[in-house]
């Protein structure tokens, strides 16, 4: 019998290298294991999407993101909707979607779970969420934390994690509620909001709970909206998130459901940490879009 061929899309840079150092060790663990890797290296996300895309086309068992939610984000484009499952091996300095899912936190350890479901033919399907043409799996955040998203990624100094903390404290110093037309199955209005977050899984930007409510699994997404607060209070509240007790603040609202439509002048909206699209945005949860291998669960 031939043995199963899985595309892995390598982010060489994800976690500051490590995705580049764990390529060898994950190609060893999928070939030990009984599964040919064909291993993918990307330019840019275009080229990894069309990369990730043409893998599919050619008929792979399976895509792999080996890096973090960024390199997910972009076999995600390829393989939502269709029967091609997804491999997480996460290398990734933010590695979001593999925590909700419960994949090996090591990339060779998901590389051997992967393949054991694939030969066990255990698929596990999950949600996924549709804004416009793009694709995403976890988080799409609009207000403070897309501000701040935005602000890093034009930084050039300083590089890694710092970078974000650069763009918060400046971020801070401009805060300021934002109106935002916010209605989720058709109901809803005018708001004033600090960040605005529609969460297909629980975790965004690094294993923040943001939305601890959240399945992958439910056909709905969960809507965390956090209302004007100061900046001393944002500073305050923020590390409630690594327990999800944010949510019982009065300035934080959770709703639920499977259309979400967000309107808003000068916002942008940012998912699994990529950019996706300027308000208007119109984000739909796809029950079961997403088949995953590695979790060890049908």
């Amino acid at each position: 019998m031939p043995q199963p061929e899985v595309a892995v899309l390598v982010n060489a840079a994800a976690g500051r290298g490590r995705g580049a150092r764990s390529a060898a060790a994950v190609a060893a663990a999928l070939t030990a294991a009984g599964v040919r890797p064909r291993l993918l290296t990307a330019t840019d996300r275009d080229d990894a999407e069309r990369q990730c895309a043409a893998a599919v086309a050619d008929g792979v068992a399976a895509v792999a993101a080996l890096g973090g939610d960024g390199a997910a984000h972009a076999a995600l484009q390829a393989v939502a909707g269709t029967g091609t499952p997804l491999g997480l091996l996460p290398a990734g300095s933010g590695n979001d979607l593999a925590l909700a899912l419960g994949v090996p936190r090591e990339p060779a350890a998901a590389a051997r779970a992967l393949a054991e479901d694939l030969h066990a033919g255990l698929v596990r399907r999950v949600d996924a969420a549709r804004t416009g043409d793009r694709w995403w799996a976890t988080v799409l955040c609009c207000g403070f934390d897309s501000a701040v998203t935005d602000r890093a990624d034009r930084l050039r100094w300083p590089r890694g994690p710092r970078r974000y903390d650069v763009a918060i404290l400046a971020e801070l110093a401009r805060l300021r509620p934002r109106e935002v037309a916010l209605t989720v199955d058709g109901v809803g209005g005018q708001l004033d909001v600090t960040l605005v977050a529609v969460a297909n899984t629980a975790w965004y930007g690094g294993g923040l709970g943001i939305a601890p409510g959240a399945d992958p699994g439910d056909g709905l997404l969960e809507v965390v909206v956090v209302g004007p607060v100061s900046r001393r209070e944002l500073v305050r509240t923020r590390p409630r998130l690594a327990t999800g007790t944010h949510v019982d603040h009065p300035a934080v609202t959770v709703l639920r459901g499977r259309e979400v439509a967000l309107h808003g002048a000068g916002l942008t909206t940012w998912a699994d940490g990529e950019p996706v699209c300027p308000l208007p945005a119109v984000s739909v949860c796809e029950p079961g879009a997403l088949a995953v291998l590695g979790t060890g669960r049908a």
